[in-house]
């Protein structure tokens, strides 16, 4: 099949070359064979191509989430590292994300589920299943685990049938839909005891009516609020400073966990 090399600039941005033989376009670098041009060449060496020096990397997570294809906005490195680090998940987690779009979280939890992990996507949008389809396909000859990944394409309020069939329980969910509030009941039979859910709400109308959706069905909250960014950047006379981008506000998040019930 020919493996998968990354060529990075130095400034960090990537390109992902698949190494087999006949020409192809890499949007950035433009048309030749990837083969007889990395002839020679491996891991950790420098190349020209055209009016670039690259370096020659094996790609991960980054690489592959800069050269994925978007057609839904995706939930970006600041939100999903958050994520995954305040839900626990990690190797041999089950989890479901409601809401797959462009596969851009689905990417950030591959990275960590490892080949003995589940991850269940649900989208209800064929042209977004078809381009998050073909990145995680993608990402999956790139990672050296990839966990066992099935996509569901259907509404999220009536999946829960066909998730319980690939796994007796869920160690988190991550809803990202337009209305979380009207499929979360839906979602939480299928936690375990101690499971988390998270629903990423870009309004504060849509926080607060998933809050009270996760506490009427008996879900304690953890933790809710927003991931704020700001970069720096080294000033032209020395020093640093913040950088001219605005500041980073995405959407509000929302941690819930399951509960036992109280005894009799």
């Amino acid at each position: 099949m020919g493996e998968w090399v990354a060529l990075r600039e130095d400034d960090g941005r990537a390109y992902l070359v698949h190494r087999v033989p006949g020409e192809v376009k890499v949007k950035g670098l433009g048309r030749f064979d990837a083969e007889k041009m990395l002839d020679g060449y491996g891991i950790g060496d420098r190349i020209t191509v055209g009016q670039k020096t690259l370096s020659i990397v094996n790609p991960r997570l980054p690489e592959a989430r800069r050269n994925m294809s978007r057609r839904a906005q995706v939930i970006g490195a600041k939100d999903a590292g958050f994520l995954v680090s305040w839900m626990g998940i990690g190797v041999g987690s089950k989890v479901l994300e409601g809401g797959h779009g462009s596969g851009g979280l689905a990417m950030h939890l591959a990275s960590v589920l490892g080949r003995s992990g589940t991850l269940i996507s649900v989208e209800n949008r064929n042209e977004h299943a078809e381009v998050g389809s073909a990145n995680m396909k993608r990402l999956e000859q790139v990672l050296p685990e990839f966990p066992d990944w099935h996509l569901i394409e259907g509404d999220l309020a009536s999946s829960g049938s066909v998730a319980s069939g690939i796994c007796d329980d869920l160690d988190a969910a991550i809803i990202d839909v337009a209305e979380p509030w009207t499929v979360i009941s839906e979602i939480v039979p299928l936690l375990r005891i101690g499971g988390r859910l998270a629903c990423y709400c870009p309004t504060t109308s849509q926080l607060e009516k998933s809050w009270d959706e996760v506490e009427r069905l008996g879900l304690i909250v953890e933790w809710s609020g927003e991931m704020v960014e700001r970069r720096w950047t080294k000033a032209s006379k020395g020093g640093v400073r913040p950088g001219n981008q605005p500041m980073g506000h995405t959407a509000f998040l929302l941690i819930s966990a399951r509960i036992a019930s109280e005894e009799e």
